[in-house]
């Protein structure tokens, strides 16, 4: 790396003033001697919050240690952002000079933690006691050292266990000290161990330098079921759909099961350059354009399409929907087509090309004329993130609370951190999907900005070690802290090449496999249930009479649906918490490549999830799996019960290698709940 003179030398400046800062710090108290380094969690050198949700743990692990023998103590310090005080949680010693603690997170909003250690004297002269005790020494001098330590801690308490204290102090100085059992009875006292605990002497306590945060969102974040499909298509034949006819739509989205229904855009959409039918350049008479291209002479980012119905339909919508358990999502597309009244209202905000014009988007060879992209590098940048910002404001206002992003990481980074932490500071349960299918390191850095779900790789991931090492990796540490994934079989972008040539058989097991392995799922509907696999070329992803650019009549009754699988799956997932959650995924071993099997399990053990799938979706597929009994909580001598939650059919299964055999034409594979009696 090569580093220009004058920055050399602010580096030298910049590294001479911290080495005088920490010598600074230790002149004015160097009499903390425990260190504090290594502290996990702890994402980028506390740059950025992990991720919680109401009524999660936090586990917390750091390197703590003193100089010399004496014993040291510890505790996790942690509180509500806004609060004064803090609370403690204990750590306590696993090996290597590696602590532990864990505490819980109660309510939405920001969290603070960190670290303060000391060197605990009553625990070393107890420590020293004992040994003193046990090769029966003179402890004479040692009992008063005791009984000052004990008198010192009871100024520290109050009430009761002032008294209790002092009464302590009294009896060490009083004590027989010939009387070895009474000595040891007295000295080693677990009631005394326990008084002094709560009254440490933390005078000379180290607190680790940086207050870590966390980002408590509600349940949904970690647990929701999302469906989404385009407004205009919900109308009768031949008409342009409206909130009216989504809201006839409702009953049946919610006896699939879903709980988030995610429109595409809403907004009024731009004529110039209008896309028609399967993507064509031109649009003919009455096509009705694609929804991303947002804004003409009816309004931009703020406005409802007029076809679609008024602000009032829309909020009885959203009422409406609420009374089924369901709600509603928005898409937050920042671009807009060249009739967007921002493109002649501030035109600062977009590129301006040499002839005058404004730069439209493009992927070379493809350009997509409707669509202006944000310049996040105007000179009016900071008008320009109030303008973003308060759009989603005016959604909130309007009861959105949860937005689907569209290509975030095809905006500024800083933008995401800045607007994200601004809106959630005042409406923390306010939910962002990052709509990124892009490199990993950008995909989770948008994740380290504030975005609470993400779209995954999981579309394209389907032989079983695909599926296995990708979720492996999302289940672990540090990914699990920051990066809550929302896997997705299809959307209106994308036709998986598994789901053009696997027939209904396909549409099954990437529903379950989508299902059961994440917490939090989506599906383009009605295109999905009802197995539509035509792309519009062969080798692509894009669907043939795309609903991107065009209306499309769906026959919600078509015998390929595959809507009662999806109601059932979606009820099991419900009535289980062991698929409310991520952390406890497993995977186990099958003497076959073309089934998987994995396992999930509640936090109090008592909901253990078992499901088999098998990936192929042309063949009956058979084999050996072998499960860990004991660290599942089964005892390997006995029998266990397995119930098929897909089909109500019953199992014993006996030891930890056990046969199975699927026909993907019957049914994708097993859920089963795993009982011992």
């Amino acid at each position: 790396m090569v580093i220009n003179p004058p920055l050399q030398g602010q580096l030298r400046l910049s590294q001479t003033t911290q080495t005088q800062e920490a010598s600074q710090m230790l002149l004015q108290e160097g009499r903390r001697r425990v260190q504090i380094e290594g502290i996990s969690p702890e994402i980028d050198c506390g740059r950025f919050p992990i991720k919680r949700t109401i009524g999660e743990g936090v586990n917390v692990e750091v390197d703590m240690f003193g100089d010399g023998h004496d014993a040291i103590a510890g505790l996790i310090l942690y509180r509500k952002e806004e609060s004064p005080e803090w609370l403690e949680a204990p750590l306590t010693p696993l090996v290597n000079d590696r602590w532990q603690g864990s505490f819980t997170v109660t309510e939405i909003g920001r969290y603070l933690y960190t670290i303060t250690g000391w060197v605990d004297h009553f625990l070393s002269w107890r420590k020293g006691m004992a040994k003193k005790l046990e090769a029966k020494q003179d402890v004479a001098v040692d009992l008063l050292i005791g009984a000052e330590l004990v008198e010192e801690a009871s100024l520290r308490a109050g009430g009761d266990e002032r008294s209790q204290l002092q009464t302590w102090a009294q009896t060490l100085r009083s004590i027989e000290r010939e009387d070895f059992p009474i000595l040891e009875e007295k000295v080693l006292s677990q009631d005394l161990a326990g008084l002094m605990t709560k009254y440490p002497d933390r005078k000379f306590a180290t607190t680790y330098e940086k207050e870590l945060a966390i980002v408590v969102d509600r349940e949904k974040a970690r647990f929701s079921t999302w469906y989404e499909l385009f407004p205009r298509s919900c109308g009768e034949p031949g008409k342009h759909g409206t909130f009216k006819d989504v809201e006839a739509r409702l009953p049946y989205i919610a006896e699939l099961g879903f709980d988030v229904l995610y429109l595409p855009p809403i907004h009024p959409i731009g004529v110039t350059f209008r896309k028609g039918k399967n993507n064509t350049v031109v649009a003919e008479p009455g096509d009705v354009g694609v929804p991303w291209g947002i804004g003409s002479l009816e309004g931009g980012h703020k406005a409802i399409h007029p076809e679609l119905g008024t602000m009032a339909d829309f909020h009885e919508f959203v009422a409406k929907a609420g009374e089924y358990g369901i709600e509603i999502a928005l898409d937050l597309a920042y671009q807009c087509s060249p009739d967007h009244p921002y493109a002649k209202e501030n035109p600062q905000w977009f590129r301006s090309r040499p002839d005058g014009t404004i730069q439209h988007a493009e992927n070379p060879p493809k350009k997509y004329q409707d669509i202006y992209p944000i310049e996040f590098e105007s000179e009016d940048w900071q008008n320009l993130w109030e303008e973003l910002k308060s759009v989603v404001l005016f959604w909130v206002d309007q009861g959105i609370k949860i937005f689907r992003v569209d290509n975030p990481h095809t905006k500024a980074f800083p933008f995401w951190e800045w607007m994200i932490g601004e809106v959630k500071r005042d409406y923390p349960d306010v939910l962002f999907l990052a709509e990124a299918f892009t490199r990993p390191k950008v995909m989770s850095r948008l994740a380290k900005s504030g975005f609470t779900q993400s779209y995954t790789y999981f579309t394209w991931r389907n032989t079983k070690w695909e599926l296995t090492e990708y979720f492996k990796e999302l289940t672990s540490y540090p990914a699990r802290d920051i990066f809550r994934p929302n896997v997705w079989p299809n959307t209106p972008d994308i036709l998986p090449e598994y789901l053009q040539h696997g027939g209904r058989p396909a549409f099954m097991i990437r529903f379950v496999l989508a299902a059961t392995l994440a917490a939090t799922y989506g599906i383009y509907g009605p295109s999905y249930e009802v197995c539509d696999n035509r792309p519009l070329k062969p080798g692509g992803e894009e669907y043939l009479h795309s609903e991107k650019y065009q209306i499309r009549e769906w026959d919600l009754n078509s015998p390929y649906s595959i809507k009662d699988l999806i109601a059932r799956v979606n009820r099991i997932r419900r009535e289980h918490p062991a698929l409310q959650s991520n952390n406890s995924l497993r995977f186990h071993h099958v003497d076959n490549e073309e089934i998987i099997c994995y396992s999930k399990q509640a936090e109090d053990s008592h909901d253990l999830i078992l499901v088999v799938v098998n990936l192929s979706p042309y063949h009956k597929q058979s084999g050996w799996l072998q499960l860990p009994l004991q660290s599942l909580g089964l005892q390997p001598d006995r029998p266990y019960q397995l119930y098929d939650l897909l089909n109500d059919a019953q199992y014993t299964w006996r030891g930890e290698y056990n046969y199975v055999e699927i026909n993907p034409h019957v049914t994708p594979g097993h859920i089963f709940r795993v009982e011992q009696k």
